[in-house]
């Protein structure tokens, strides 16, 4: 891959993606709960975030929200993440959101043999409804100019319209010279309605000849490599849950006809499993950006997602250090 060179550009990375209302019942259920922490979060947003807050790029996010006070209270999240809202697309609100509303995501994070629990609230958001020419993308890799771009199957599952956006956005950062990742991301609410997994399967199909990065590539990321010859890496996290609460996990990339892997981490202790795939390919892209190679990119991404499950919320909230501190094998012993 020859990224380009940050002199050149705004923009480390840009994501297009939705972002969300994230209510977490914390200990308790979603059905009997009486109070709710809020967080914001969203797959492609997820990776943003983490790249601003954890490694200090310079990133923003393209997305669309109504505007009401709760896409403000998204905006103010967002706000505390540090992630650039110059390309949000504020969208008028109707009122009681027939038009366009603000997606919601109600999470369990389960416990021991209890097993997290998700549900969804995100049908005619005004993200779903973007459409091809609402975003100016000549600007954003043109103008401004972005390093990297990334986005993936959950913006595509929102609707018939996001692929379209998707590959609008693809298209043109490759002639712009960004590099473009997208995460598979293949979740079952979002395409129960849109015939299941093979109508994921056939958009990512039409999107991958612009694909650089693969990233939720498989347990062998090589045979994607093999099938998709413009993958200039694949990647994968490899996680094994032995409950809600515990998990073995590790991650695998293939590169420059290599395959790299990151340590593996046994009966992980797990506090929110949600968010940790998002840090991986965090983890992974700043590794590359800073131009470390794909072996510091794939442990930096595993540390990172490991460090991710232990806080609630989809953020990742880890420090550059407690992330290196991690990749070296230092124990968690109190720092005081």
């Amino acid at each position: 891959m020859k990224i380009r060179p940050k002199r050149e550009c705004r923009w480390d990375l840009v994501s297009l993606g939705e972002v969300m209302l994230r209510l977490d019942p914390g200990e308790g259920r979603v059905a009997t709960a009486r109070t709710f922490q809020v967080w914001e979060g969203g797959g492609e947003y997820n990776v943003a975030r983490a790249l601003k807050r954890c490694f200090g790029l310079d990133t923003a996010i393209v997305t669309a929200l109504a505007d009401n006070p709760v896409g403000r209270l998204v905006q103010d999240l967002i706000y505390q993440g540090g992630v650039d809202q110059s390309h949000v697309r504020w969208v008028e609100y109707d009122g009681i959101g027939r038009a366009a509303r603000n997606g919601l995501n109600f999470a369990e994070r389960g416990f021991g043999v209890r097993g997290g629990l998700g549900c969804s609230d995100r049908g005619h958001t005004a993200v779903s409804q973007l459409r091809p020419g609402d975003v100016d993308w000549n600007k954003i890799f043109g103008d401004e100019g972005a390093r990297w771009f990334h986005t993936g199957g959950i913006f595509c599952g929102l609707s018939g319209t996001t692929p379209q956006v998707a590959q609008e956005a693809m298209q043109a950062a490759r002639r712009h010279g960004t590099i473009v990742s997208y995460d598979l991301n293949y979740r079952d609410s979002l395409w129960k309605a849109r015939g299941g997994k093979a109508s994921a399967d056939a958009v990512n199909r039409e999107l991958m000849p612009l694909v650089d990065v693969l990233l939720g590539a498989g347990p062998q990321p090589e045979r994607a490599a093999a099938e998709f010859t413009n993958l200039a890496l694949a990647a994968t996290t490899r996680r094994s849950e032995r409950n809600a609460s515990a998990t073995d996990w590790g991650a695998t990339c293939w590169a420059d006809g290599e395959v790299h892997q990151a340590r593996a981490r046994e009966n992980l202790p797990v506090l929110d499993r949600i968010g940790a795939g998002d840090a991986f390919a965090a983890g992974l892209i700043y590794g590359l950006l800073a131009d470390k190679g794909a072996q510091y990119g794939v442990e930096c991404g595993a540390a990172l997602g490991a460090l991710t499950m232990t806080t609630p919320g989809d953020a990742a909230i880890a420090t550059l250090a407690e992330v290196e501190a991690l990749m070296r094998g230092d124990g968690a012993g109190l720092a005081r």
